[in-house]
């Protein structure tokens, strides 16, 4: 990045003309060489441009006010120390680049790594205990393979993939669907800054932009622009982590996803992805196998393995309730009947399973298998 933020700010200015978008300015920029030639050029010089609309002409006229609107949003950034990437610069990451529309200014705050190959893990934000459990194992074990992790800092799978990272001690990125001001989930605000010591939280958004619906489509193409392969881990039949999945599939890179119960509604879009020709993910190694070219082949953080834990031997009631209980919460009152035991003895060994680890206890009476 260079030292001097004013020397960004042609970019800036151009950000803000009308109807110009992140294709209009590239191609201006490509044309011309730099973004202070293009403020250089006339305006009916822009529109000579393929692809550059008649439509930004109104806005090319008014150049210094929207100087004025640039220069404010570089000073809150010099002034937050917030770092900057643009499209010219050496930092940029090289994969971002390729896709049809990459964002021609970045602002991000941590650190970030244009060396280290990335894997998006995205999914459902209402997720299942099978979902979260899931998504932070491969997060942690990527990781500590050497991948950066890319996901959108949402509720659920993304906070799953964000936190497995960090108890791995590996690089995270998050990207946001809203400015760097704007911290959203606002339940995510110690996340937010717990990625900027071991990653970035980047954004292509000016600082005050709300959480608008969307955006993050829009912020999707970038989760799967920097990453090698995107893993799909629970989604519904129309989620936006669908999105992502097509956007990665239409950028050349690798798609995965990681199946799920049957009689589960969140895993429905994940199905329908393998169906499509996803790879199927049971753990990590199918995912190395696919990208192994791309990372180290021992663990890098230096954590060692956990030694295995032998199994508790459960009774003939335990046995009984462990058939039927699943890793999709059920509720007591299913358990109950599916069992076939009485109420009293259902609850008692539920506690008791519960105590053991072995059986997890949600909200409204409902009992899941707690995923090895």
């Amino acid at each position: 990045m260079e030292s001097d933020a004013a020397a960004y700010l042609p970019w800036f200015i151009l950000r803000e003309i009308p109807f110009l978008g992140n294709q209009g300015v590239n191609r201006l920029v490509q044309a011309f060489g730099t973004p202070g030639k293009v403020l250089a050029a006339k305006p009916d010089a822009w529109i000579k441009i393929a692809g550059v609309s008649k439509k930004i002409l109104p806005g090319s006229l008014q150049v210094r006010q929207y100087t004025d609107a640039a220069q404010k949003e570089l000073h809150q950034i010099t002034a937050l120390g917030i770092k900057i990437l643009t499209l010219h610069d050496r930092g940029f990451p090289g994969l971002l680049k390729t896709i049809p529309d990459p964002p021609p200014i970045l602002t991000y705050q941590g650190h970030m790594d244009p060396q280290a190959p990335c894997i998006a893990i995205v999914g459902s934000r209402n997720a299942s205990s099978y979902g979260m459990d899931t998504a932070r194992y491969l997060a942690r074990r990527l990781a500590d393979m050497g991948f950066c992790i890319v996901s959108g800092m949402a509720k659920g799978i993304d906070t799953a993939a964000h936190t497995g990272a960090l108890e791995a001690t590996g690089n995270t990125i998050a990207v946001l669907g809203s400015g760097l001001k704007k911290i959203y989930p606002r339940e995510n605000k110690d996340l937010f800054y717990r990625i900027q010591k071991s990653g970035a939280v980047i954004s292509e958004f000016k600082l005050d932009t709300d959480p608008y619906p969307y955006n993050f489509p829009v912020r999707n193409r970038i989760i799967a622009g920097l990453s090698c392969g995107t893993i799909v881990v629970e989604a519904k039949k129309k989620s936006g982590s669908l999105i992502t999945a097509r956007l990665a599939a239409e950028y050349n890179r690798e798609v995965f996803a990681v199946p799920g119960s049957i009689r589960s509604q969140k895993s429905q879009g994940t199905h329908s992805l393998l169906k499509q020709g996803a790879k199927l993910v049971e753990n990590e190694t199918d995912v190395v196998n696919e990208l192994s070219h791309l990372v180290h082949q021992e663990p890098v953080s230096g954590i060692p393995l956990p030694a295995p834990v032998s199994k508790p031997v459960l009774d003939a009631a335990k046995r009984q309730i462990m058939h039927v209980l699943e890793v999709y919460p059920r509720h007591i009152d299913s358990i109950i009947e599916s069992s076939r035991m009485d109420s009293g003895m259902v609850s008692a060994v539920l506690l008791e399973l519960e105590l053991l680890g072995i059986v997890k206890h949600h909200p409204g009476a409902y009992f899941s298998i707690v995923k090895e």
